[in-house]
């Protein structure tokens, strides 16, 4: 038995939590100590009301790992149970990147506050980086054949678990969405999600809204008119994409980035057909390009 996912963000379509091929949902809900996504409650429910299983996860940020799973397991605890709860290790805006203990002093208070023990998201090469968690928790490997594999047919290729027994979940691609496929049935995913049973899932009603500690979400118009929203990532690109000194196509051109690219951005604006975000440079400098074709909802990469 197979079931086959997508995992979203704050800046992902709700077509891709709608694509019937997905039977599970992913929802990014906290990152550090002082970021939620404001879409989290609205792409858990959607999931909900379309009847796929659903699970949430916490991006590293590399701080303290107790004070980081507090933080999560505060946000979504209204959730615990009816989802699969995951750690995201991953390198980018991550200062706890090679240390081989924080995964484990994290799952382990995640496992402390609600029973449930996270399974841990990485990338095949960093699987040494968790390895001293696979006792307690199932591993979610990410792997691509490329970056344009926009099929949810699985590639043939090897994947390593590395110290973990077996693969709980592979992400083969992350073009135009990040597909997975876990090697569970329903009562698998379930099993994860609520292992004693002590937690009753609330069936076919909307989720109560998480707690949230954090700020409010910074907005702001530019002197052309166009809203911009605050949200700090990492885009790579999938094609050659002009990099511009301004969020216009008439704007000068800085480089014309590979497909491949990746680009730390800080902020987003939907203008002029293009969903455009900005990369902070040197002496306070912005480099713009497009990430997304506003229209049609295709992205022209990938988000992490």
């Amino acid at each position: 038995m197979a079931i086959y996912t997508v995992d979203v963000y704050s800046g992902s379509a709700d077509s891709i939590i709608q694509d019937a091929h997905a039977q599970g949902v992913i929802v990014k809900a906290t990152q550090g100590t002082g970021y939620v996504n404001p879409r989290c409650n609205h792409q858990w429910d959607l999931a909900g009301q379309l009847d796929k299983l659903r699970g949430l996860y916490h991006y590293a940020g590399g701080g303290n790992p107790e004070a980081e799973a507090q933080f999560f397991i505060n946000n979504i605890k209204n959730y615990v149970g009816q989802g699969i709860l995951i750690l995201d290790w991953e390198s980018y805006q991550n200062g706890a990147w090679g240390d081989t203990n924080w995964s484990l002093r994290f799952v382990t208070e995640v496992h402390r506050l609600t029973g449930v023990w996270p399974l841990i998201y990485v990338q095949e090469s960093a699987l040494w980086q968790v390895a001293n968690c696979a006792k307690y928790c199932g591993v979610w490997v990410a792997k691509y054949a490329s970056m344009t594999w926009y099929s949810w047919d699985l590639p043939n290729m090897n994947v390593s678990s590395g110290a973990f027994q077996f693969l709980t979940g592979w992400q083969y691609t992350g073009g135009d969405m990040d597909r997975s496929i876990f090697y569970l049935d329903e009562n698998g995913w379930k099993k994860l999600s609520n292992p004693d049973g002590k937690q009753t899932p609330v069936e076919n009603k909307p989720a109560p809204a998480p707690e949230t500690v954090s700020a409010p979400v910074n907005t702001w118009t530019d002197s052309l008119g166009d809203k911009w929203t605050e949200e700090k990532g990492m885009f790579m690109t999938n094609q050659p994409i002009n990099l511009r000194w301004g969020a216009k196509t008439t704007s000068a051109l800085i480089a014309t980035l590979p497909a491949g690219s990746e680009v730390n951005y800080d902020a987003w604006s939907s203008h002029d057909g293009y969903v455009w975000i900005r990369q902070p440079r040197a002496n306070g400098q912005y480099g713009y390009l497009v990430c997304r074709d506003a229209n049609t909802k295709e992205a022209f990469g990938t988000f992490k």
